[in-house]
C-alpha cells in the first residue's frame, strides 16, 4: 500500500492508507508482537496494533534495551510496507513532550500514532495513564493535540466508555476536536477488568458513532465472526476490533471477503470446511506461528511465544495435561532462544499426532455433529481440536449496562488487556539481556 504524499486524517485517511479496513486486531501487551501481527494478517487482519508502548521510556535514549524490545527499528523488519503494514504504533503517556519524542522515532515506520486511553490496570493507575487519564481531560486534549499538530501521520485515540451514555459523547468529540483521526471505543466502563469484565455496552459505541465524524472502531464482545456482524450493525461502527478473541483463534477474520452475507450463527447448517476456515486445527495454527518467529530477524520475546501458544492450543492442553505441563517447563534461553523454540515445535506436533487420532476416533461424523452448546450461556463449544475462544462468565451479580442484554444475547467476554492470561501466570524481567529483555520462566496453575 503506498504511503500519501500529504498528510491525510479521517475518512481519507481510513480510505487512502489503511484500505477500509472492518477487521482490525488490538494493541495487546507482549501479546501484538510482529509475528503475531504477520500471523494476523494471513488469517484477515486488515489493520493490526503494536503492543503497547511506554512513551517515557521509549523516549530515553540511554533507553536502548526498552526501545528494541518494544519495537525493533535495527532489524528493518517492524513497519516493513512489505511485511508490516497497515500498521498503528500505540503508546501510553502523561506527558506530551515525551510523548512527542516518542512518537518521532516510530513515525517513519508505521501509519498511525495510537494513544492508549483504555488500560484499567492497577499499573495505569500507578503510573496515570490508560483508562486514569479520563478525569484530566484537558491533559488528554495536549497528549493529542501535540502529535495531530506536530506529526506527518495521524494520530488516534482507544478509549473505555464512561458510566453515562452524555458523558461518553462529550468525551469522544473533544477527542476529536483535540485532533483524533479514528476513535476506537471500548464498551466497557474503567472497572470492568478481570472477574469484573462483563459485558460491553454496543449502544454507548453507537452514539458515540453517531455524535463524531471520524471513524469508529467498535471493541468488546467479539469472539465469533456473527459477533463481527451483529457488532457492525447494532454499533455503525467503520470497524470491529478484537482482543482476546483473536488471541485465542487468529483465524477470526479469516474468508470475510463480504460483509453483505453474514456467516449463519446456527453451526447446523455449515459445512465442515466452513468449520475450519473458522476454526483451523490450533496445532497448525501454533506450528505457522512458531514457523515465524524462527524466520524472522526480529526476535521474539519468550514470554509472548509462549503465552500465543498456551493461547491457541488451550482446547487441546486441557485434555493432554501431560503436554501442558511439558510446554510450562520448557526454558528458553533469551540469548539462544532458537533451540528452546525447536521443543515448542515438538510439543506442538505431538499434541498434534493425538489431535488427529481424536479426529479420526469420532468415525467420519460431520464436525457439525460435534459442535455442543455450553448449557449456562448457549454458545457453540468446537471440537477440542479446533481453535475457538475461552470463555469468562462474569460472576451472577455482575449486571450489564440497561440496553446492552438486549443487542448481546450470548455471556462471554473480550478482556482488552490479555497480559492477566492465568496460563502464563508469572514473568520474570531479565534485565541483562539486551535484546530480548523478558525470560521464559512461567508457572502453570495445576
Amino acid at each position: 500500500m503506498s504511503l500519501p504524499t500529504q498528510k491525510l486524517g479521517g475518512y481519507d485517511f481510513y480510505r487512502n492508507v489503511l484500505g477500509s479496513p472492518k477487521f482490525i486486531v488490538a494493541p495487546m501487551v507482549d501479546q501484538s508482537e510482529l509475528a503475531w501481527r504477520r500471523l494476523s494478517r494471513r488469517y484477515g487482519a486488515q489493520v493490526v496494533y503494536s503492543p503497547m508502548i511506554n512513551a517515557k521510556m521509549f523516549a530515553t535514549q540511554s533507553n536502548k534495551h526498552y526501545r528494541e524490545i518494544n519495537f525493533n527499528t535495527v532489524c528493518g523488519e517492524e513497519g516493513d510496507p512489505t511485511v508490516d503494514r497497515p500498521l498503528v504504533v500505540q503508546f501510553c503517556a502523561n506527558d506530551p513532550d515525551q510523548l512527542l519524542a516518542s512518537a518521532k522515532i516510530i513515525e517513519p515506520h508505521c501509519d498511525a500514532i495510537d494513544i492508549n486511553l483504555g488500560c484499567p490496570q492497577d499499573i495505569a493507575k500507578k503510573g496515570k495513564y490508560g483508562a486514569y487519564l479520563q478525569d484530566d481531560w484537558d491533559l488528554i486534549y495536549k497528549l493529542i493535540n501535540i502529535l495531530h499538530t506536530n506529526l506527518s501521520i495521524p494520530v488516534t485515540a482507544k478509549f473505555r466508555v464512561f458510566p453515562t451514555i452524555e458523558k461518553t459523547v462529550a468525551y469522544a468529540k473533544m477527542l476529536e476536536s483535540a485532533g483524533a483521526q479514528i476513535l476506537t471505543c471500548h464498551g466497557r466502563i474503567r472497572e470492568q477488568r478481570g472477574v469484573n469484565t462483563g459485558l460491553a455496552d454496543w449502544t454507548k459505541i453507537r452514539a458515540v458513532k453517531e455524535a463524531v465524524s471520524v471513524p469508529v472502531f467498535a471493541n468488546g464482545n467479539v469472539l465469533y465472526q456473527s459477533d463481527i456482524f451483529d457488532c457492525l450493525k447494532a454499533t455503525g461502527a467503520d470497524g470491529v476490533m478484537s482482543a482476546e478473541g483473536q488471541l485465542y483463534n487468529p483465524a477470526l477474520f479469516h474468508g470475510l471477503t463480504s460483509l453483505s452475507t453474514p456467516p449463519p450463527k446456527d453451526t447446523t447448517y455449515l459445512s465442515d470446511e466452513d468449520i475450519l476456515l473458522r476454526h483451523p486445527r490450533h496445532c497448525d495454527l501454533a506450528i505457522e506461528y512458531l514457523d515465524i518467529v524462527l524466520s524472522q530477524k526480529t526476535p521474539t520475546i519468550v514470554s509472548a511465544v509462549k503465552g500465543h501458544l498456551f493461547k491457541i492450543m488451550r482446547p487441546g492442553l486441557t485434555k493432554e495435561k501431560d503436554l501442558r505441563e511439558r510446554l510450562g517447563k520448557v526454558r528458553v534461553n533469551p540469548k539462544a532462544p532458537r533451540e528452546g523454540y525447536q521443543e515448542y515445535l515438538r510439543i506442538c506436533h505431538e499434541l498434534k499426532e493425538r489431535m488427529e487420532r481424536d479426529g479420526k476416533s469420532v468415525g467420519g461424523r460431520l464436525l457439525t455433529e460435534l459442535i455442543e452448546t455450553e448449557p449456562v450461556t448457549g454458545i457453540p463449544v468446537m471440537p477440542h481440536w479446533l481453535a475457538q475462544p475461552y470463555f469468562r462468565p462474569p460472576p451472577s451479580n455482575l449486571q450489564p449496562e440497561p440496553k446492552a442484554s438486549t443487542l448481546i444475547k450470548r455471556v462471554y467476554t473480550d478482556i482488552e488487556e490479555s497480559r492477566d492470561d492465568e496460563e502464563v501466570k508469572r514473568v520474570k524481567m531479565d534485565d541483562n539481556y539486551p535484546t530480548m529483555g523478558i525470560s521464559s520462566e512461567v508457572q502453570i496453575p495445576g
